[in-house]
């Protein structure tokens, strides 16, 4: 079968990949730039997923590397699935962890200015933009891999 374009070592999955390592990474920078988070359960629970979310996009987005470059890469059902539940798993707990911290911020703005000052408040709606965006990257990431699943 041909290459379906965004499924595992293909130049399309690199870049889903390099854009879901950006964002995430982006989400985790936003949101550890003040140490004022840790007093909000779901700004916690979004650096811990955005801290999961990283080092596995890094290493798949290293897979494609070598896979683009080099023009090898074995595909076997097996790993594939493995790396189809793990991108399902972690775009699932991207997408609550973006949910929580944006309905908090949102909760927190609204409140008054005592509780969120409007300087930390945008950065953490732009934690929670960046987690959206990572979270659509990495869904797109494992439906091509799904997709590709039954052909192997």
């Amino acid at each position: 079968m041909d290459e379906l374009p965004g499924s595992l070592g293909t130049s399309a999955s690199l870049a889903l990949r390099f854009g879901q390592t950006i964002f995430s990474t982006a989400s985790l920078l936003f949101m550890c730039l003040d140490v004022e988070f840790y007093s909000y359960t779901a700004f916690c629970y979004l650096v811990t997923v955005m801290g999961l979310v990283v080092p596995w996009s890094m290493t798949l987005m290293i897979v494609d590397v070598y896979s683009v470059f080099f023009r090898y890469l074995p595909r076997r059902p097996r790993i594939t699935t493995i790396i189809i539940l793990g991108d399902l798993a972690l775009s699932y707990l991207s997408l609550a962890a973006a949910c929580s911290t944006a309905s908090t911020t949102y909760l927190l703005l609204h409140l008054g200015r005592s509780y969120c000052p409007a300087k930390l408040c945008t950065r953490y709606q732009l934690s929670a933009a960046m987690a959206f965006l990572s979270w659509f990257l990495s869904l797109g990431s494992s439906l091509f891999n799904l997709w590709l699943l039954p052909s192997l």
